[in-house]
């Protein structure tokens, strides 16, 4: 399944070359031309008709992961995020650095003092111990700036549920397989961006190039629907379709094109929902402020867990999204107007 083979790949931000690989493969057959830009965005095209509209598909390729950035005198390695990851979720997790298998350590809760017990420990207090006694040991496998990655295998769970981990934003690269898999009266250019996470910089690059006529951002996107957590705080939930964004921190997306997303949708009988939150951003952020402006739309698988070392998304949903992505490519031609 693509989906697992996207899900298990390692590709932080900067280091994307697996996951490009990976897609390269799979699209070269579906599409016209394809290339990797200066920075590695992957942009692959589909030609329409002449004088057909120019539509920009984007899904990141990076994955928040971890950075060496000390080896200790005894053989422990120090270490930074990769885009936003909460020090919370790390402790005692499996890792895999330079191909050494590892796990996130810290300070015993049996030695640690009640009042470090009552307080999160914070980045700085964890390492990575890969086995090694010393420092020389350590860095005949780990050099300074390596990467380090969770080691989540992906499954099916449930009923109709996958967990894994980079589901931001391989479920949005998955998507955009599918959708370059079928036919569009369109110039289709999609782009497999990079640095997502920490600056939105391949997006911004990739949008500059191509110039479209509209972009269509899809993304991982954080589900909070717990029974511990308020409602108004779910942000989306599983299970009830793609989610629509209204604002978040780097993008308000125009009104008058969600309302004919959401009359496609309701004509479809595709069930969709709102992003019912304004913090994070996507790749829009850059996007839509290209050159002189580009018409942008966010369309968000929901995603449990997000940014962790294990996520967990619904099938369906995935599925809801495709069916939504090509009914708009669908209605472009003669709904739109650019």
């Amino acid at each position: 399944m693509l989906l697992k083979k996207l899900s298990e790949l390692q590709g932080t931000s900067g280091a994307e070359k697996e996951v490009r690989d990976l897609l390269r493969e799979e699209i070269t057959a579906w599409v016209d031309s394809i290339s990797v830009d200066k920075i590695g965005n992957l942009i692959a095209t589909k030609q329409g008709s002449e004088n057909t509209p120019k539509i920009l598909l984007a899904a990141h390729m990076d994955e928040v992961a971890l950075m060496i950035t000390e080896i200790t005198t005894d053989g422990f390695l120090k270490f930074r995020p990769v885009g936003g990851i909460d020090p919370r979720v790390l402790v005692s997790k499996p890792i895999k650095v330079s191909g050494i298998n590892g796990i996130i350590g810290a300070k015993a809760i049996h030695l640690q003092k009640v009042q470090e017990r009552q307080k999160a420990l914070k980045l700085e207090q964890l390492y990575i111990d890969i086995g090694a006694k010393s420092k020389e040991e350590a860095s005949k496998h780990v050099n300074l700036g390596d990467y380090a990655y969770f080691t989540t295998e992906f499954e099916a769970i449930g009923q109709g549920f996958f967990k894994g981990k980079a589901f931001d934003d391989r479920v949005g690269c998955y998507v955009l397989t599918e959708i370059l898999k079928r036919k569009f009266d369109l110039n289709l250019v999609a782009a497999f961006t990079v640095q997502e996470e920490v600056g939105l910089r391949g997006a911004k690059v990739a949008a500059y190039h191509v110039q479209p006529d509209l972009a269509i951002v899809v993304e991982g996107t954080i589900s909070a629907d717990m029974a511990h957590i308020e409602e108004e705080e779910w942000v989306t939930e599983l299970g009830k379709g793609p989610a629509l964004s209204i604002q978040d921190q780097t993008t308000l997306y125009n009104p008058e094109l969600i309302r004919k997303i959401v009359d496609i949708a309701q004509k479809r009988g595709i069930p969709f929902q709102f992003r019912r939150g304004t913090s994070g951003s996507n790749d829009a952020g850059k996007i839509h402020s290209s050159r002189a402006g580009i018409p942008t739309l966010s369309i968000n698988v929901p995603c449990r867990y997000i940014h962790s070392t294990v996520s967990l998304v619904k099938q369906e949903d995935i599925d809801h999204t495709i069916q939504l992505l090509e009914e708009i490519l669908k209605a472009i031609p003669n709904d739109f107007k650019f």
